[in-house]
């Protein structure tokens, strides 16, 4: 319900619809501005995604509108499917691989 030119949150997507590649691989992408911390975030993503054999990209948004739209004020994020999954902190690979192996709604 719009009130006062605001959306229902239940009804709103994420900025990109969520979209698993053709090989059931997830869409993951890591929010931040390319500082060391975020950097490092995404080469734990990169070799969290090898261990698993998931042939998947990582994207990096380092657009604060964009970053912004996933509603992540702390970087990095790392957003999965579309669903920020972490925000303000540097995940172990270890860690992702269960964010990565745990099941998806």
């Amino acid at each position: 319900m719009a009130l006062f030119g605001k959306r229902d949150r239940e009804s709103e997507q994420a900025p990109e619809a969520a979209q698993a590649t053709p090989t059931g691989s997830p869409d993951v992408k890591v929010l931040g501005s390319g500082c060391a911390k975020c950097n490092q975030l995404e080469a734990a993503a990169k070799a969290a995604l090898a261990e698993l054999g998931m042939d998947s990209t990582i994207d990096h948004v380092t657009d604060f509108a964009r970053i912004a739209q996933y509603g992540v004020m702390t970087t990095p994020a790392l957003v999965v499917d579309g669903k920020v999954v972490s925000a303000g902190r540097v995940l172990k690979k270890e860690e992702i691989v269960r964010i990565l192996t745990a099941p998806r709604a």
